[in-house]
């Protein structure tokens, strides 16, 4: 059995899940609402506020959507009821963050900016202290979503292995190469 897939989900309060026949699941919460389609192989049952997954047989087709299904739906909750957030970390001279309604517009050590619309379910935010480097933290209920986003900004500028220069995630640990060293 998949060690994710046999893990119940717990459904906080607050939080309704319905499961139509189509096998289409949709979580309404306190922050809004998500729907996925779920395999029609995998069923998903809702008794006494835990929701469990199964998968009919050993096949290895059905093992391998049992434990995804399960992990998608269980952030869908957790999306609804919490929220996820990502922080990106912007490392080198000059670089700047900025939101202009729901744009964001980077500098980046380019010879232009770089402009992103962000889609309507991500929020953001840019802080830039004086000293620190720009921060832009993204915020949204859906996580695979997020994870796009976030991605796709970080994509912008790598970071280079040699001064640390560029786009990462907040406390992501970057391997670091020496450089050349001067020959006497």
């Amino acid at each position: 059995m998949s060690r994710i897939g046999k893990l119940p989900i717990s459904v906080p309060a607050g939080v309704a899940i319905s499961v139509d026949k189509d096998n289409a699941v949709t979580v309404k919460g306190p922050k809004g609402s998500l729907t996925t389609q779920v395999d029609r192989d995998i069923t998903v049952a809702i008794e006494d506020g835990t929701l469990t997954v199964t998968r009919p047989t050993e096949q290895k087709r059905h093992k391998a959507m049992h434990g995804l299904y399960r992990s998608l739906i269980n952030n869908m909750v957790e999306g609804v009821s919490k929220g996820f957030e990502k922080k990106l970390e912007l490392v080198g001279v000059g670089y700047k963050a900025s939101l202009v309604g729901s744009t964001l517009e980077l500098a980046l050590g380019y010879s232009h900016n770089v402009y992103i619309a962000l889609p309507g379910e991500v929020t953001a935010t840019a802080v830039t202290d004086k000293g620190k480097n720009p921060i832009v933290t993204l915020n949204s209920i859906d996580n695979q979503l997020l994870g796009q986003v976030a991605a796709k900004i970080r994509s912008l500028r790598k970071v280079e292995p040699y001064k640390g220069k560029g786009v990462r995630f907040v406390g992501e640990i970057i391997r670091r190469k020496a450089g050349k060293t001067a020959s006497k």
